[in-house]
């Protein structure tokens, strides 16, 4: 038991003297304990041969005196070592003691013949347990001062002549030895403990990187990968060793390329970065689309040095889903701000257009009531009374609109399929504006196959559908221009298509075409009245049915609109949002209904 606890105890007390700033690093605080264990066991093997040299050689003679003295010197530097933390100093400060004491023995017993002087080759190999140059050159420094210093001395004939006996000089070389051997024992276990000290952080390190959910990689001078943790093939659904190498580049999209490699290079130069870039995830496959996720790599240099390149070490984690979330709420804050420009246009329209026939209707029956005062004969009454019904079917007209908008939005439009042939009612339809075409200077043109098949729809929303494709046509063509309506099947699709030559639109507001209320020009001195609810009414009717709208145009050059219907039309659910349910409260679209029942 006392063989185990003794140990112990020293060990305890070794480490107690180690100093508090060299404990943190587990190689530097082996070297001050292997630094303060030498010299305390040197020191007590000393103690404890003084009392036995007193029984067997009596008193000591001065030169004895001094040496046992100078032995006891590393006590103070072990104390100093202690007291300080500075290994280097106290080093060389015992480096410098040992120099005396061989010199000063060698001095006396012959110079550099002397059983002492091996001891002079052994004070540079300790300096080996500092791990530090410095050291190194100044314990060869003292080594070589001295032993210059005693061949001098000896060749000018100031020291004694080398009186002594082979056994004096083995004990000298052998005790050299011992302490080299004990010395190189300390520097071997250095070693082993610097190299455990590795293999337990580089275990740490790849625990800790094995068991991460961000991707842990170091990259060489070039940029190329020597080593990447395990969550990267999770990451990218992919072995991890088809990663090493430029395998991982290879997966980074081309367009994040050059910003992956700056990052790489800042963070090689000593200055950390950051990066989000898109890496291709899945198996390599040139048959499949690849697949991209967003991720971000954060890196620094190695060494933490500014100058010269360095390698890296990278972090990398799958932001994907914050990418995703900033991606919808863009979406969702334009969604806001078109909601806001439906308002502005609802406003700007529907104020306008309700405006204009509600003060016709105010002002010429404000005429009619004071007939008498005004002297008003038949024409003039009837003049007037026209225009008040004309401004009512104008307001009439845009109530509708606006109704029909809602509901179809709503999914609250319901359609009355029925079999019907579609050329009658188109030919119609051509006869109705034919009139409007006429007094407006327009060509209206048409040309329908000869026997075409029946089809399954709603008729009366047909009829409105090319009724507002016509009359839009027409209203956007100047005089003299051609609007051409044709209509033909494309196997089980019926194409129906009105072509005009007319003023057309710009490509910025064709995306928005189809969109309640918009129009080109959304101010009150527009030159083509409106509501801008004609197509809008047309694209929900005709998606309503399962079809197709498509819009084409060039601003001056004139626009062609094409839908396409199948024969058998079944209605559908439109997965747009109402446009009009934040813009009219639900009072006022009671109040219009009422008011379309009424008429």
């Amino acid at each position: 038991m006392r063989s185990v606890v003794y140990p112990e105890s020293v060990r305890a007390y070794v480490e107690a003297l180690v100093h508090p700033s060299a404990r943190h690093d587990a190689l530097t605080a082996a070297r001050h304990r292997a630094f303060i264990a030498i010299r305390l066991l040197g020191a007590l093997f000393i103690l404890a041969a003084i009392p036995l040299l007193l029984v067997v050689r009596g008193a000591p003679a001065p030169l004895e005196a001094v040496i046992f003295a100078w032995l006891l010197g590393p006590l103070l530097i072990v104390a100093y070592l202690s007291r300080t933390g500075n290994f280097e100093r106290a080093h060389l400060l015992s480096a410098a003691m040992l120099a005396g004491l061989v010199a000063l023995i060698a001095g006396a017993t012959g110079g550099i013949a002397s059983f002492a002087a091996p001891w002079l080759a052994v004070i540079p190999f300790e300096a080996s347990l500092s791990a530090t140059r410095r050291v190194v050159l100044g314990t060869i420094a003292l080594a070589l001062g001295a032993s210059l210093a005693l061949w001098g001395l000896g060749a000018v004939e100031l020291l004694p002549s080398p009186e002594m006996s082979s056994t004096a000089r083995l004990f000298g070389i052998l005790s050299a030895a011992l302490y080299a051997g004990a010395v190189a024992l300390g520097v071997t276990a250095l070693v082993r403990r610097g190299e455990h000290v590795k293999l337990a952080g580089e275990a740490r390190y790849h625990l800790l990187a094995q068991n991460m959910t961000d991707v842990i990689t170091r990259h060489a001078r070039n940029g190329a990968v020597t080593f990447i943790s395990p969550a990267a093939e999770r990451l990218v659904g992919a072995p991890s060793v088809g990663l090493l190498g430029h395998g991982l580049f290879e997966r980074v999209h081309i367009a994040d390329r050059p910003a992956f490699l700056t990052a790489l290079t800042d963070a090689a130069r000593g200055r950390p970065s950051s990066v989000q870039y898109r890496l291709r995830h899945g198996p390599a496959d040139n048959d499949r689309e690849p697949v991209f996720i967003w991720v971000e790599t954060r890196c620094r240099s190695l060494s933490g040095r500014a100058a010269g390149e360095n390698e890296v070490v990278a972090v990398t984690h799958d932001v994907s889903r914050i990418k995703q979330d900033t991606i919808d709420l863009e979406a969702a804050h334009a969604a806001a701000e078109r909601a806001n420009e439906a308002k502005s246009r609802f406003l700007a329209t529907v104020s306008h257009e309700l405006r204009t026939p509600l003060n016709a209707i105010i002002g010429f029956s404000e005429m009619l009531r004071k007939e008498r005062a005004l002297a008003l004969d038949s024409v003039r009454r009837e003049d007037y009374a026209r225009m008040i019904h004309e401004s009512g079917e104008h307001l009439l007209a845009v109530v509708n609109g606006i109704l029909d908008v809602s509901r179809i939005e709503a999914g609250r439009f319901e359609l009355n399929p029925e079999t019907f042939a579609i050329g009658p009612l188109i030919e119609s339809c051509h006869e109705m504006m034919l009139l409007r075409a006429q007094q407006a200077g327009i060509r209206l043109d048409i040309r329908v196959e000869p026997d075409l098949p029946e089809i399954a729809a709603d008729k009366l929303a047909l009829r409105q559908v090319m009724i507002n494709l016509i009359a839009n046509a027409v209203k956007f063509t100047q005089r003299g221009g051609t609007v051409d309506i044709s209509v033909r099947w494309s196997g089980s699709t019926l194409l129906l298509l009105v072509a005009d030559n007319g003023i057309g639109i710009s490509e910025s507001d064709l995306a928005q075409v189809g969109n309640p209320f918009f129009q080109a020009t959304s101010s009150f001195d527009r030159p083509h009245e409106g509501t801008g609810l004609g197509l809008s009414v047309v694209k929900g009717l005709v998606e309503l049915h399962g079809g197709q709208f498509e819009i084409k145009s060039r601003l001056g050059e004139g626009t062609r609109v094409l839908v396409r219907l199948p024969r058998e039309c079944r209605q559908t659910v439109r997965e747009s949002a109402p446009v009009l349910e934040h813009l009219a409260p639900r009072t006022v679209a009671n109040e219009f209904e009422q008011v379309k029942r009424r008429a």
